[in-house]
């Protein structure tokens, strides 16, 4: 897995974003007071480092969560069509959210719009990182509830008397 990460490491996004990074850090210090205006090989290099750590966690994570909620999934037809109709239609909906959010923040934008509306419109835009981890709440939730209702609702028996 090390060599297909380092290719994905080499890839155009990746290296633009710590490069990114290191011009952001580089122009953060010059602007500090005290600072010389330059930042260290140490700090550029620690820059792909720690985005390496961070994408790792977050990578294993993912492919723990993911790993666990499929094999729950697949252990019965009923149950994996009921899981995958959840997970996209939570998908859908969180693209339309997020896609419709960042459309409105454009047009609060380009037309100067002002008000309570637009203003909170607009510091959803700012913070839609964090809008990430929400995301992620509401994907595990919907898994959790998905398996609720599948076990309330008696789904496993269906799939039962469907195969006998």
């Amino acid at each position: 897995m090390y060599p297909i990460g380092v290719l994905f490491g080499l890839g155009f996004d990746t290296a633009s974003e710590v490069g990114l990074l290191a011009l952001t850090a580089a122009a953060a210090t010059g602007r500090h007071p005290h600072a010389t205006g330059h930042i260290g090989l140490g700090g550029i290099i620690a820059l792909p480092l720690l985005f390496t750590a961070g994408m790792t966690l977050m990578d294993t994570t993912d492919g723990v969560f993911m790993a666990k909620a499929y094999g729950w999934a697949f252990a019965n037809p009923i149950r994996k069509l009921w899981y995958n109709l959840t997970i996209t239609a939570v998908s859908v909906l969180v693209a339309l959210l997020i896609g419709g959010i960042e459309a409105l923040g454009l047009i609060a934008g380009r037309l100067g719009l002002q008000g309570g509306f637009w203003e909170r419109i607009v510091a959803l835009n700012g913070s839609l990182g964090a809008f990430g981890v929400l995301v992620i709440g509401v994907f595990v939730m919907c898994w959790i509830a998905s398996a609720l209702i599948y076990n309330w609702k008696g789904y496993d028996k269906l799939g039962q008397r469907a195969l006998s």
